[in-house]
């Protein structure tokens, strides 16, 4: 049986990282391993509603949500999370808490213009409208990951292939084994 890890989903708003996260996460259910996925968005509104998107807020959001993700990971589960995590420096300071093996950064890497067409909650029309300020990829700044483990553009991948690539890509590193 794999071990635990964390698979970290970054990416702009609208690039698909809660959908990934939750249909690996059924893929991995399916195959009997423990999981749990982590979405950025429902965190906002629980543990961290305490925040609220200044610099310094958004790095401790990630500080937060990495720690829970690393206790989760030593209670023995495969832990997703998806989470924009603008800042290169706080995904290093995640990544930092686990073995290399334990870590699988994943890079939704989906063009602006794509997520801003699918806009699934509204916020890219009120920023274009001038109504949100500071919102990541537009005004605030997005640092894109340099050395993820797997790059994937869902504008040119279905949800069934970007799982399979996901998989495979697991396997290959370690985290899954020979599970599936």
């Amino acid at each position: 049986m794999p071990g635990p890890c964390l698979v970290w989903f970054t990416g702009l708003s609208g690039a698909g990282k809660s959908t990934l996260a939750n249909a690996l996460a059924l893929w991995l259910k399916e195959a009997g391993l423990p999981v749990y996925v982590l979405d950025g968005d429902r965190l906002r509104t629980g543990l961290n509603s305490d925040l609220g998107f200044s610099v310094e807020d958004r790095s401790e959001n990630i500080r937060r949500i990495g720690e829970v993700a690393r206790l989760m990971t030593e209670a023995g589960l495969i832990v997703l999370v998806a989470a924009i995590s603008p800042m290169a420096s706080d995904r290093a300071r995640v990544r930092g808490l686990f073995q290399p093996e334990e870590f699988f950064e994943v890079y939704v890497n989906t063009p602006l213009a794509v997520c801003e067409a699918r806009d699934p909650k509204g916020l890219y029309q009120r920023v274009r409208a001038g109504n949100l300020k500071q919102f990541t990829g537009v005004d605030s700044p997005y640092e894109s990951p340099q050395n993820p483990e797997l790059s994937i553009d869902t504008s040119h991948q279905d949800l069934d292939s970007a799982v399979a690539i996901l998989v495979d890509r697991l396997r290959r590193g370690g985290v899954l084994g020979g599970t599936g």
